[in-house]
Formats: C-alpha cells, sequence, structure tokens
C-alpha cells in the first residue's frame, strides 16, 4: 500500500530539533530505505527494484556517482538509503496528470516547495503553457517538437538559446545533446558541473594536466592516510564508507576537515554487517579538525609547510626528490612561498591550534599512501581553484599521485555529471574535441566560448538569451540569487523541461513554458532496434552499462536520446548529415560514433559489456605523464587571502539535510542533525547565538552582505528561519539548500571556475520580521 502524496507544505509548528547523532547508517538505515520504498512503489515493487540497483545486469543508481566494487565484491543489496530514497521517487507509482495540471494553476505551483511538488509523482504526458496562460494544458508531441525548432529557427543567432544538462542524463544523450547543440551553432551548454566541481577540473587541469581525479576504489581500501575534507558522505555518498571502513581495517588512518561534526565520518554502524545492524560498527576518523569556512588552503599550506621543515631538519627523509625531479615543475618557487607563511594567518583562517595542525602532519610522516577526497565543501568558494592546486602541491611533496594507494578524489555527485563532461557537455570545449566532431561529423563547429551557468542567467536576465532548453535538473532551485534567476527565467520567450518528475523550474518559467516527461534510469527503454541501454561514467573515470527494467511510467513518455534526435530533425534539417533517426533507434550506432570521436573509448560497445565496465586512460595516473603546459605536475605558490568578516557577522555554508540530493527532497527530515519535519533551520555555535542575543529556537531572517564593487554593500534576505543551537566551528554557521541559495549574489563566484560561492556567504541574523510564506513566489 503506498501512501498518497501531501496536499499541503508543512508548518512551522511541525518542525521538532533534538540532538544530532554521533553514528550513521545501521538499522535505522534499513528502516528508512524500506519505508521509503513502500510509501512510494509499495512492497513486491520495492524489493524487486531495490535488488537491481547497481548490479551488473541492471540499472545506474540515479543518485550519486561513487564506484561499485567488481563483481567478487560487489553486494547482493548495493546501494545505500539515499540510493533508496532516489529509486523510489523515480519508480514511484504517483502519476502527474492532464487533471493535475487543471487542477493547479502555475502560480499556484510557484508558491509550493519542492518537497511538495516532487511528491505527487511522474510526469505522464507534454504540457505546454501558451502565452497569457497561467496553466499547462495537453499537447501532443508532434506539436511540441515543432514549437521548439520553431522558436530554436527563428531567433536572430544561435547565441540566444540555452542549453542546460542535469548530470544524471547518460553518455549517449549527453553526446547526441552536445552535438545538436553545436551543429545548430552555439556552445552554450552550461550544466550541473558549473555549480559543484567545476574548481577541481580547473584546479586539476592546470596542475596535472586531467580534470578528473587519480584514484580507484582499490587505491582507498590500500591507502595509509585518507583525508576526507569539505565533505558529508555519510549523507551524500553513504556507499563510501564502506570503503573507508575496509581501509580502516586494513590499517589505514582517517583525518576528517569539516566545520560541521558529521555522523557518518563519527562512526559507521554498516547495514550489511550484523556488527553493524546491532550498533557497535567501526570508529573511522582518527582526528577530526573542526576548521572554520574557508580555512582549507590555509591548513594544506601549513601541512606543506611542516613537511618542508621536516625535510630541512633531516634532509632526504621526507619529500620525494626523485618524483619532483623527474615529474615536477615549480617546487623552487612553492618552498619560497610558503618560507613566507604566517602562523598567525593560519590559525586565523582555519580556527585550528598548530598542535591540531601538527597531529595531522605526524599522521602524513608516518604514510607512504596518502589519498585526499574532497567535495562541494571545497569547490564553493571564491579561492576554490587555489585551495585545489594546494591539495595537489601536499601530495606531489611526497609522490603521491601516480602511485597505487594515493591520490587525488574529488567526488562527484550526481551519478553521470562526469561522463556528461567526457561527452562534450562543456561551455569550453577542448580544440581537439571540436576537431574530432568534425572530422567525424563533417561540419565546422563553434569555437567560441558558450555561456556558463552564472553567464547563462546573466544572459537571460539582461535579454541576450531568450530561450531555455534543460534535459532534467532543476535549475532555479540549484543556481544562486534564486529571485534574480526566476526573473531571468520569466523573462525568456520560450523555456523547455526535460523531466521525469515535478520541481520548483517548472513554475519559473517563459512566456511560452513545455515540460517534456521523459523515461527514468528504472525504465525499459525500447526503440525500433529493440530493447536499449545506456552507459554512466562514476567519479573514478569507470564506465559501465545500465539498463533499466521496469514498465515506463506512461506511454507517452519518450527517452533523452529520443527526444533530442526528433528535435535535431526538426532545428537543423539537412544542416549536418547525421543519421539521427538511425541513432535514435539503435544506441551501439551512438557508441560507435562516441568511439570515434572520445579519447578511451576505442571499442565501445564490445568493451562496456563486459562485468564491470572499463576504466577510461588517466595519464597521471597510469604513467605519471601530465598534459599541463610543461608536461609535468605543477607545483603553484597560492596566495592566502584569509576571510575576515566584520563584528556581527557569521560565515554560513549552504548544504544538504540527510533527506535530500542536490535539490530533490525525499522528506523534511535530517536524522543525524536532529531535524524532524522541516528545513528552514539555521546551525549556529552556541557561543555566537549567545553573543548576538539569540536563544536556541529563535526565529531570524538570514541577511548576507557582498561587496557591491563600488563601495557599497548587496544585501539578499531570507526570511524566518529556526535557530538551532549546533556544535559547529565558531563564528560559522550552515543553511540547508536550495532555501539559502536566495543568499548568493549572482556575482559571487570563485576565480577562475566561475563557480557560485554558496560555502563562504557573509551573513548576519536578524528577528523574524512577520510570519510570511518562504516557500516560492
Amino acid at each position: 500500500m503506498t501512501r498518497k502524496p501531501p496536499v499541503e507544505d508543512p508548518q512551522d509548528d511541525q518542525l521538532k530539533v533534538g540532538p544530532p547523532m554521533r553514528q550513521a547508517a545501521g538499522l535505522p538505515a534499513v528502516v528508512s530505505s524500506v519505508r521509503h520504498g513502500v510509501a512510494q512503489m509499495g512492497v513486491t515493487r520495492t524489493a524487486l527494484t531495490l535488488l537491481r540497483v547497481n548490479q551488473a545486469d541492471g540499472f545506474d543508481c540515479p543518485g550519486c556517482a561513487w564506484p561499485e566494487p567488481d563483481g567478487r565484491q560487489r553486494h547482493v543489496a548495493e546501494f545505500c538509503e539515499n540510493g533508496a530514497k532516489a529509486v523510489a521517487e523515480e519508480a514511484t507509482l504517483r502519476r502527474v496528470t492532464p487533471e493535475f495540471f487543471a487542477r493547479h494553476p502555475v502560480s499556484e505551483l510557484a508558491t509550493k516547495s519542492d518537497y511538495w511538488l516532487g511528491q505527487q509523482g511522474r510526469l505522464t504526458e507534454p504540457v505546454v503553457k501558451r502565452p497569457g496562460s497561467d496553466h499547462y494544458q495537453p499537447i501532443d508531441w508532434d506539436e511540441a517538437y515543432d514549437l521548439v525548432a520553431e522558436a530554436l529557427r527563428g531567433l536572430d543567432s544561435p547565441d540566444e538559446a540555452i542549453f542546460y544538462t542535469s548530470g544524471r542524463t547518460s553518455n549517449e544523450a549527453a553526446f547526441l545533446y552536445q552535438l545538436l547543440v553545436r551543429a545548430y551553432g552555439t556552445n552554450n551548454l552550461p550544466d550541473c558541473s558549473n555549480m559543484c566541481h567545476e574548481s577541481s577540473g580547473s584546479a586539476l587541469i592546470e596542475t596535472i594536466g586531467i580534470g578528473k581525479g587519480s584514484v580507484s576504489l582499490d587505491d582507498i581500501h590500500t591507502a595509509d592516510l585518507i583525508m576526507v575534507v569539505g565533505q558529508n558522505p555519510g549523507t551524500n555518498h553513504p556507499r563510501m564508507l564502506m570503503a573507508l571502513e575496509r581501509a580502516k581495517r586494513n590499517g589505514a588512518r582517517i583525518v576528517a576537515v569539516n566545520p560541521l561534526p558529521e555522523a557518518g565520518l563519527v562512526r559507521f554502524n554498516n547495514p550489511q554487517t550484523a556488527s553493524g545492524l546491532l550498533g557497535r560498527g567501526t570508529t573511522l576518523a582518527d582526528r577530526y579538525c573542526q576548521i572554520r569556512i574557508n580555512g582549507d588552503l590555509a591548513f594544506f599550506q601549513a601541512l606543506g609547510r611542516l613537511l618542508l621543515d621536516a625535510e630541512q631538519a633531516a634532509p632526504g627523509t621526507v619529500l620525494d626528490h626523485e618524483f619532483i625531479a623527474e615529474h615536477c615543475h615549480g617546487f623552487e618557487a612553492y618552498a619560497a612561498h610558503l618560507a613566507e607563511l604566517s602562523w598567525a594567518d593560519v590559525a586565523e583562517a582555519t580556527g585550528l591550534a598548530r598542535e591540531e595542525i601538527e597531529q595531522v602532519h605526524r599522521l602524513v610522516l608516518g604514510s607512504r599512501r596518502i589519498v585526499v577526497c574532497w567535495a562541494m565543501g571545497l569547490t564553493q568558494h571564491r579561492n576554490s581553484v587555489p585551495t585545489i592546486r594546494e591539495i595537489v602541491n601536499f601530495l606531489l611533496l611526497r609522490g603521491n599521485i601516480g602511485r597505487p594507494g594515493a591520490g587525488v578524489c574529488p567526488v562527484r555527485g550526481h551519478s553521470n555529471v562526469q561522463g556528461d563532461r567526457t561527452m562534450g557537455i562543456n561551455e569550453k570545449p577542448p580544440a581537439a574535441f571540436l576537431d574530432a566532431i568534425e572530422r567525424e561529423f563533417g561540419f565546422a563547429p563553434p569555437r567560441g566560448h558558450g555561456y556558463d551557468v552564472v553567464e547563462a542567467i546573466r544572459a537571460m536576465r539582461d535579454g541576450r538569451a531568450s530561450v531555455f532548453f534543460a534535459v532534467g535538473g532543476n535549475f532555479v532551485r540549484a543556481t544562486p540569487d534564486t529571485d534574480v534567476t526566476r526573473a531571468a527565467l520569466r523573462r525568456c520567450a520560450l523555456t523547455v523541461q526535460v523531466s521525469t518528475k515535478l520541481n520548483g523550474s517548472h513554475a519559473a518559467v517563459g512566456e511560452t513554458a513545455l515540460i517534456l516527461p521523459t523515461l527514468g534510469r528504472t525504465e525499459r527503454d525500447v526503440q525500433a532496434g529493440g530493447q536499449q541501454f545506456v552507459t554512466v561514467e562514476d567519479s573514478m573515470s569507470m564506465v559501465h552499462a545500465s539498463r533499466g527494467r521496469l514498465a515506463p511510467a506512461h506511454e507517452a513518455l519518450r527517452s533523452e536520446v529520443s527526444i533530442v534526435c526528433e528535435l535535431a530533425e526538426r532545428v537543423l534539417g539537412d544542416r549536418v548529415s547525421v543519421p539521427w533517426r538511425e541513432l535514435a533507434g539503435d544506441y551501439d550506432l551512438i557508441r560507435d560514433r562516441i568511439a570515434r570521436v572520445v579519447p578511451g573509448f576505442t571499442d565501445f560497445n564490445s568493451r562496456v559489456r563486459q562485468p564491470g565496465g572499463f576504466q577510461l586512460p588517466h595519464g597521471p595516473r597510469d604513467s605519471r605523464t601530465f598534459g599541463t603546459v610543461t608536461g609535468r605536475a605543477m607545483f603553484t605558490a597560492n596566495h592566502l587571502d584569509v576571510l575576515r568578516v566584520p563584528p556581527g557577522r557569521l560565515i554560513l555554508q549552504t548544504v544538504r539535510s540527510h533527506d535530500q540530493y542536490n535539490t530533490t527532497v525525499y522528506g523534511l527530515d535530517d536524522r543525524y542533525r536532529g531535524v524532524t519535519g522541516g528545513r528552514r533551520v539555521v546551525f549556529v555555535n552556541p557561543d555566537d547565538l549567545a553573543e548576538r542575543g539569540f536563544a536556541d529556537g529563535a526565529y531570524v531572517d538570514l541577511v548576507s552582505e557582498w561587496p557591491d564593487g563600488a563601495g557599497g554593500v548587496q544585501e539578499r534576505r531570507a526570511p524566518r528561519f529556526r535557530v538551532v543551537a549546533y556544535p559547529t566551528a565558531p563564528g560559522c554557521a550552515a543553511a540547508y539548500f536550495p532555501e539559502a541559495n536566495v543568499l548568493v549574489p549572482l556575482d559571487s563566484t570563485a576565480e577562475i571556475s566561475n563557480t557560485p560561492a554558496s560555502k563562504s556567504v557573509v551573513v548576519r541574523l536578524e528577528p523574524a520580521g512577520p510570519e510570511r510564506s518562504p516557500a516560492g513566489k
């Protein structure tokens, strides 16, 4: 028996707060997984569906991009709690029908939370909101395609259209999508990478020559020391905890570096073991450095300085001089730069005592193989790219790139966000990729840089773009400066969303708006050539197949590949000689084309049919070859600019709750942080609350402050958040996104990568104004 969707959004009086937990997973995770599954899918469907998740003959989890173990080590239940929630959301038996849209105008949908919208169920048929109307109405597929094609062909320039992509899109759909966009004549291909790991890619390409991590799952298992920095795997990548547990049992030490004490990094109760179910579990972090927000650059510079000092005290015993001499460039300038490091600045930036950093340094000295893992806690600051360059410096000093059990490990979010970039979803494509497209398909793709996410919002805001087309995602909720983004979308002549479920972006629409419902990862994809499968690439460059098994939620659903190919035929006509219809009918033909365009995909169709798939080449990992400007790994000298805030202010980071994945909200609880029944909370250190005169449980408005470039200050306001006294680092605060995204100004971005700086927002707390509805506008 499934549970019906909510009929209204929750109210403040339903929010309850208790003490945070000090352990993750175990029996509560099993219970939560089953509860969510049964509520959405029923008992039988839950059991049959979950047993196919991440299996060699099943489908890839639509959640995170953490890799699967090889076939011998893969568990029969190779999924986590949040993976089960993601599958339940997609495989739900709830449906959004044309009658739903007749009852609920767009203006009403705009007042609803993303939790309420998502809980209504799967989209079933294409709908359109026409100019002057406040309702979506049914439209047949042919008319929908023609409407989009007419709008695109009518633009004065292809650059007036923006083509967004979510990280859940398959390799096959992503490759064809970028091909359509480039044949149309633009590189306006913003995607979710622009908002998460763009900083990682920018730093890694510069320093090691490839924007991907260098480690495998085996490297995690065999490392001597693993540093987990700016990451909460217990909520965001729960299966990573099993890899950390295995590493710990093999003798690894683990250092957690995070402003918030995250339960999953303290203790892990593996629900796939008897001891985990009974709550005995494994203590993971040997050291927990509760760093001040934005202090990570200073932290790794301090570790680098300590290593240099140790080498000076005992020459030839600390650094890997052979590796540095043979494979690296810029060491002398880097060492000279760190010789001037101020320990006072380090203390102010990190909030850590020098002894805490020296304790980590001693672990480093005792470890030959070191892995550094990180996620969005490092990538969404103004200085994110220098911070990640500093991690590379730290690893290079002791030869920890290209050595088994060691390396860089950016942990990606959505299940194929890395694969989408590999397939060419990139507003700044490499020349070599464009050359390959031209050779294979016989047309000259555009060479100028397109819009990333931030530039796309500016273009729509300023009237330079008037068509917005999104394959997946929830653009208005994922992006910064929510009110500005919503207004920018509403300026468009046409907005199009290829989606499986409702979200806030379906209510932030242009003059004309389309929703095109698509198949999910869990569903069978039958085309002219028979049943098809797609492929994805995980965080560790493994490419493998995903085969949907469920009957489609509605007979009208089309695959993303089918939608792209049909649209390409109508938009492009005979401008390019691409056999779109043949490609849509047989995905093997798409993979043959990918094999001839994308490096590392030779014999794609054969290799991906092998159990577990195959790993893409990675020069630094495979042979210690570095595709940088010097042909060597690059040491860099990075300026330490301490983030200093005015008196009375805090540094706020946006975070996920445990009942959430990216902008998809599965429920209203954050079990590990002690929050149930609501999301508008702000976590603040008790001493900071006392200093500001606020009691635990008070309601406040969050007001962010940002220099406007003309000597003044911009402000953004997020109303009515409940204060939660919480053991976060002093001077720091945290609130959930997307609710807090309104506080992040569009112009507050990372240097080089242009990623929104959502993890270092300067805020003040003000007593809450009159009660108002915060769900939307």
